[in-house]
């Protein structure tokens, strides 16, 4: 009978997981481009230049937002095969 509770926990622990995931990879992707529009704003950048920063900004933030998913979700995928 407790295999069917394991189930159920192991599932829940995957979607808490697979949520803590999106949500910082978001965050992060959000704090790099933050950090590129300010400095559009600081340098007082205009034109093709604010374009470009902040297209870097948008490539980088997507770029570590699904490294971020991508690192967790492995992580957690090993935790769960070693039986933490």
């Amino acid at each position: 009978m407790d295999t069917g509770r394991e189930s159920r926990w192991e599932k829940d622990a995957m979607t808490v997981e697979i949520v803590f995931a999106l949500v910082t990879a978001a965050l992060l992707a959000g704090v790099i481009f933050a950090v590129a529009w300010t400095l559009a704003l600081a340098l007082d950048l205009s034109g093709s230049t604010k374009r470009g920063m902040l297209a870097g900004g948008v490539l980088l933030g997507a770029v570590a937002g699904v490294w971020r998913l991508v690192r967790v979700l492995r992580q957690f995928d090993e935790q769960r095969r070693l039986g933490h």
